[in-house]
């Protein structure tokens, strides 16, 4: 009986095995299709969750746009696996992170991918004084069902790539039918009506998405899926990669349509847009010689018709992560999305402008715009400020509307600013002191509100500076009191700081005994309430081109620390 039962358990182990063994091999095969959402399904069925079923586990959620997902899933691949993780997985586990609101967690897996300090704080706080524009944003339609983006304009009306035509073969990356294009007329607030099909000679049973028109209309650029699979150096199994197609108009017809000449079955080419003149052609691709996964590279449109080499816009617009949807403006300020450099998360959209026949590097259009997750398809409509974007902010690729205007740094309104009578300085509405305790320099918890209030001001207003200047009664000695007063503004900056505050927007200055407020002036002469009104910090808006600001930044951010 034992030897039965011996030999029915080695069965069942045997059994076990060759079931896990079968569940893993279909979850990878999926993954190699590229599968994600069949293959993370498959993936969670596996028992034993080792490093690489974990890793594609992981990717698989991080693929498919379901962040909270994998967030989970890379955070038990590090707590297992750490020392053994191949650096990219820092990199998708930070943008995971961000999107869930876990920014310091964040920044530290993107440093410790980047090899360099990144503080999200302190580089939000900077970029919201340096950006340009500041961008008003609404979701042009509610279809949670397809997945739209893609948009351009094509004279009067748009046109755009949608998973809507259930008509179409179902893409197993996202279980949702196959791109085509449609068009739509468009109305004054950016809303899209008389929804309709490009036409048949355009779209096909794979995928056509991202055109771009000549400004005569008669010529078109758009991307097509190629229906022959095939092997390529970076792809252990067979894929379909995308190409730039070219057609036509003749007799209201879309005609003549072939792949550009530099495209290719073993690379892809995507997401092409015109410069203003028609001159150069834009796109992405992934082809030998790029930086990253994809890059924005230009070709010449000769008057011809033929085309230059495709030559790649360098490390000032491209990283060693992915850049896609280009698109150039009126003034030649090329737009494109990239998740390769600090941002919101995922893809955010940046800009470069033109420099000396070239771009200079790239600038964040911020969180006006930008997400925690993809924005990607910039486009701008010719002689306004307005045009479109994409975004899967709200679980799904959808299309938004925007409207921009010149960024204007906001100035401190004098309601926010008082005379201190007692001293006349230029205060900062409704905040008042701190008060510390006796040879203390510990922020009490009644200073808290008041300090909050701070905080909340210079967000409100980031081009404010301030003096944090700190002060002690008269008992002690001059240089004791000088010190103390010191670390009472010091304290009082941290404090600042660990709110949300940039150190190079605060100087923090002791004055010892030097300015009381009241003839409390010696030892033994005051009651403790009169020696207490002297022990404070002071909140004062100063100049940004204070010598303190302009010579001493970084030195004292390390005195400060």
């Amino acid at each position: 009986m034992k030897k039965l039962y011996t030999t029915l358990f080695m069965i069942m182990v045997g059994m076990s095995v060759f079931a896990q063994s079968s569940e893993l091999k279909k979850a990878n095969k999926l993954f190699l299709q590229r599968a994600y959402m069949d293959a993370s399904e498959q993936y969670r069925l596996v028992a034993d969750k080792n490093q690489e079923v974990l890793q594609k586990l992981g990717d698989s959620y991080f693929f498919t746009n379901r962040m909270a997902n994998a967030e989970e899933t890379y955070r038990t691949l590090f707590l297992r696996h750490e020392g053994n993780v191949d650096p990219i997985y820092k990199f998708r586990f930070s943008h995971a992170l961000r999107a869930a609101g876990k920014y310091d967690e964040a920044a530290k897996y993107l440093s410790d991918y980047l090899g360099k300090e990144v503080d999200f704080e302190e580089w939000t706080t900077k970029l919201d004084t340096a950006v340009s524009h500041t961008y008003n944003t609404n979701q042009v339609m509610q279809n949670a069902a397809s997945s739209d983006f893609g948009i351009t304009f094509m004279g009067d009306r748009v046109v755009f790539a949608s998973t809507r035509n259930q008509d179409r073969p179902i893409y197993k990356w996202n279980r949702k039918p196959y791109l085509d294009l449609y068009v739509a007329d468009i109305s004054e607030d950016g809303k899209l009506s008389n929804i309709s099909l490009f036409g048949d000679e355009i779209n096909t049973d794979t995928h056509e998405s991202s055109a771009a028109f000549t400004k005569d209309g008669k010529v078109m650029y758009f991307d097509r899926t190629n229906e022959r699979r095939v092997k390529t150096e970076w792809s252990e199994v067979p894929v379909a990669t995308i190409r730039i197609y070219r057609a036509e108009m003749e007799d209201g017809k879309w005609t003549n349509i072939e792949a550009l000449p530099f495209t290719s079955d073993q690379y892809s080419t995507e997401h092409p847009t015109l410069s203003p003149d028609g001159s150069t052609l834009y796109f992405a691709s992934d082809m030998p010689g790029s930086l990253g996964s994809f890059d924005i590279y230009s070709v010449s449109v000769n008057e011809d018709g033929t085309f230059g080499p495709p030559v790649n816009l360098g490390p000032n617009v491209n990283t060693a992560n992915r850049e896609q949807f280009p698109f150039v403006g009126e003034d030649g300020t090329l737009y494109f999305a990239s998740d390769g450099r600090i941002g919101f998360g995922n893809l955010d959209i940046f800009k470069s402008e033109p420099e000396n026949g070239s771009f200079g590097e790239a600038q964040n259009l911020g969180n006006t715009l930008n997400s925690e997750f993809d924005d990607f398809a910039f486009v701008m409509k010719t002689g306004e400020e307005k045009g479109y974007l994409a975004s899967n902010r709200r679980g799904s690729d959808n299309l938004y509307a925007f409207s921009r205007k010149e960024y204007e740094k906001p100035v401190l309104p004098k309601e926010e600013i008082e005379i201190n009578p007692e001293t006349g300085r230029r205060q900062i509405a409704n905040v008042g002191n701190i008060y510390f305790d006796f040879d203390k320099a510990t922020i009490k918890p009644e200073s808290e509100p008041t300090l909050n209030r701070v905080v909340e001001i210079m967000k409100n207003y980031p081009m404010l500076k301030i003096e944090i200047g700190s002060h002690a009664d008269a008992r002690g000695s001059n240089k004791y009191n000088m010190d103390l007063s010191q670390r009472r503004a010091e304290s009082t900056l941290e404090y600042l700081v660990k709110n949300g505050i940039s150190r190079d927007r605060l100087m923090p200055k002791g004055y010892g005994e030097e300015v009381p407020l009241n003839d409390c002036t010696k030892p033994n002469m005051c009651t403790e309430e009169q020696y207490a009104k002297n022990r404070r910090s002071e909140f004062t808006e100063i100049s940004g081109d204070n010598p303190y600001f302009q010579d001493k930044p970084e030195a004292k951010q390390e005195d400060n620390n």
